[in-house]
């Protein structure tokens, strides 16, 4: 879309003095009748063309993001209460305001709407709740020794990427056995360039070596050839080369040579034969099939490339009962390929809601022919009804679940003495050692379990800490997430933001006020957070502090509740076994996000800290001297001699290192 072509936006302002008239005591029928009478005032300046439009509560809130071929057409059947069911009332008679973004084509509609119910988020709208980026394998084109890694995120980097693969264990799974196949390096390239001997990699037969000269370019270009033929579908072709080389070493006596190709050839077959189900005629597709049950639905997804099954997750979007398997199909796949590539073929067992436009909409995004296939036989028939096995099984195992988790929110309700149970729990927890590398962690958990992608982690930063000060760290971190969460309450009550980005995070923020807060400590820990919530203001939320037993065992636990008794549930409580997995959940993210940062701390050269020297020149140094201790040791001459580094860059290090000179 060209800046000329940018979609346009209008903002229609209704008339309405508060929430809606059910909300104050008032009939239903009133309340939908105020919130029609809104859209008919916006439909006489709705525009008859393609576009999106955003229903928006009295307090700014987006209740649903549609898009339209024709807006007027489409927003006309709000302001007629016949034959809408009863959540299209609600939100109908919720609304207050509109706005409305008017593309040229109803493709661009589509791709806008996925695009907007992703980062909005509007709760009368059908949702995808896991937004996980997928994990690629890649091959770097950005060194003259390409690497074999995992890639996850932005594809910014150059070189071939091959996925997505469905889970990161899946690609690790890959990637362990690729490289006995085809052994390149995947070390980085700072620890590529500073290597003077060969690593644990090269001893376990697992890299050839090139760091340090045990094998050429031309052996080195052949085995990149083969990883990527192999990851291309070209499995075939590339075993028969390792055959045939097998053969001719075995013909010539080189029998330690042959063997080297007999364990690659095994590792090849060891990845297909991990595969699952493989079907050679399809290359490259994705299998979705839902299933709906219990007014809940599971989409099972399915990833084929090169001939190979790449793994598959199971989805849970989130929708009102009344919707049918096609709209939240329709739905899931604007939103699950609004951020990853889509494949040539996708194969499903319904139909979505416009299946047509969706196509269209997907070959426009991935600038090629995107086919949606609905197969009645064949071997791509088998492969549609095993996802659907798959779907109906997961949905069965989901709402046991559901149904555990529910009594288990229920009871902790209960005993926290909440006014029902929990939407959102957060519990927090520090880790450091000695005092360093200190971090906060915060994880949270509802109805649907453990939401991983509203975990949170602080980096410990006050200057008048004591190092060590489990409080001080305690209160840091509840005072900094509190602090941001009355700020944006206060910005979305007033509204007085201009811009409408930040207007709509506020109010994302604002609506993730926890109903608990679990502390991983005592009574101290407990005391520090009751001191940032009167600081701050907080009110309205149940607080609480969870500590392990005499000689910290598990079972023996004690909670901690403000102005009363500590409680000690009895060892085979299942509130009791609850609360020790939201305890050790954060327990876990903390220690694991701290010795991240301790890693990268150690993994630090003293050279990151020069001015001047990027990742450029410290790789020349690394690469001439070895290592940063050499760098440190030598001379001025030295530095200077090295191509690429200037007189006055070489005085600046040569300086760093010897202060007194």
């Amino acid at each position: 879309m060209t800046k000329a072509d940018k979609p346009t936006v209008q903002s229609l302002d209704l008339p309405g003095d508060g929430r809606p008239e059910m909300d104050q005591g008032t009939g239903p029928e009133t309340s939908i009748k105020h919130g029609q009478d809104a859209i008919r005032v916006a439909l006489e300046t709705m525009p008859a063309a393609p576009g999106v439009y955003r229903m928006l509560a009295e307090d700014g809130e987006v209740l649903y993001v549609g898009k339209a071929k024709i807006l007027k057409n489409r927003v006309r059947n709000y302001a007629q209460p016949a034959g809408l069911n009863t959540r299209t009332l609600r939100m109908i008679a919720e609304t207050r305001a509109m706005e409305v973004v008017t593309t040229h084509t109803e493709v661009e509609a589509l791709l806008l709407e996925s695009n907007l119910i992703k980062r909005l988020r509007p709760r009368y709208n059908i949702l995808l709740r896991d937004d996980k980026s997928f994990p690629f394998i890649i091959i770097t084109g950005d060194h003259e020794w390409p690497q074999l890694a995992k890639h996850r995120g932005a594809r910014n980097r150059k070189g071939e990427y091959f996925g997505p693969f469905a889970s990161a264990s899946s690609v690790n799974r890959t990637l362990n056995t690729l490289q006995k196949a085809f052994p390149l390096r995947s070390c980085s390239d700072n620890i590529f360039a500073a290597r003077t001997r060969p690593c644990l990699q090269y001893q376990i037969r697992r890299c050839a070596g090139p760091c340090v000269d045990r094998i050429d370019k031309d052996g080195y270009a052949e085995l990149v050839a083969e990883a990527r033929d192999f990851l291309s579908g070209r499995s075939q072709q590339v075993q028969h080369g390792l055959s045939e080389k097998m053969a001719a070493a075995s013909d010539a006596l080189a029998f330690e040579t042959a063997a080297v190709y007999r364990d690659r050839l095994r590792a090849l077959a060891h990845v297909q034969a991990h595969q699952g189900i493989n079907v050679a005629s399809v290359a490259e597709a994705d299998v979705i099939a839902i299933h709906m049950e219990g007014g809940q639905s599971c989409i099972q997804v399915f990833f084929f490339r090169a001939g190979q099954n790449w793994g598959n997750r199971a989805y849970f979007p989130s929708h009102g009962k009344e919707r049918t398997p096609a709209e939240v199909l329709g739905a899931f796949m604007g939103q699950f390929y609004d951020d990853k590539p889509p494949p040539k073929e996708i194969l499903l067992n319904e139909w979505p809601e416009t299946h047509d436009l969706i196509a269209e909409a997907l070959s426009v995004k991935a600038e090629r022919k995107v086919s949606l296939r609905h197969p009645e036989r064949g071997q791509r028939r088998e492969l549609v009804k095993h996802a659907e096995t798959n779907a109906r099984e997961a949905l069965a195992r989901r709402l046991a679940e559901s149904a555990s988790q529910r009594r288990l929110l229920e009871d902790v309700a209960e005993l926290f003495a909440l006014d029902g149970p929990p939407r959102r729990i957060e519990i927090y927890d520090n880790s450091h050692t000695m005092g360093t590398d200190a971090i906060g962690a915060m994880v949270v958990a509802g109805p649907e379990g453990f939401q991983k992608n509203a975990y949170r982690k602080f980096n410990i930063k006050g200057d008048d800490l004591t190092p060590g000060d489990d409080y001080g760290m305690m209160r840091e971190v509840l005072r900094r997430r509190f602090s941001r969460l009355m700020k944006a309450q206060a910005a979305a009550e007033s509204a007085e933001e201009e811009d409408a980005d930040q207007v709509e995070e506020n109010i994302r923020v604002a609506g993730e006020w926890p109903d608990l807060v679990l502390i991983d400590g005592g009574i101290g820990q407990l005391t520090a957070v009751r001191e940032v919530f009167a600081d701050l203001g907080v009110t309205g939320v149940a607080l609480a502090a969870i500590a392990k037993g005499p000689d910290r065992n598990a079972g023996l636990e004690r909670i901690f509740l403000p102005d009363k008794p500590e409680i000690a549930l009895p060892p085979r409580s299942a509130v009791l076994y609850f609360l020790q997995r939201l305890r050790d959940e954060s327990h876990r993210f903390a220690i694991g996000t701290h010795r991240a940062r301790r890693a990268k701390r150690v993994d630090r050269s003293a050279l990151d800290s020069i001015p001047g020297v990027g990742p450029g020149r410290k790789r020349t140094l690394l690469h001439h001297f070895g290592s940063a201790r050499a760098v440190e040791a030598s001379g001025l001459a030295d530095l200077e001699s090295i191509r690429g580094i200037s007189k006055a860059l070489a005085r600046k290090i040569y300086d760093f290192f010897h202060p007194e000179g």
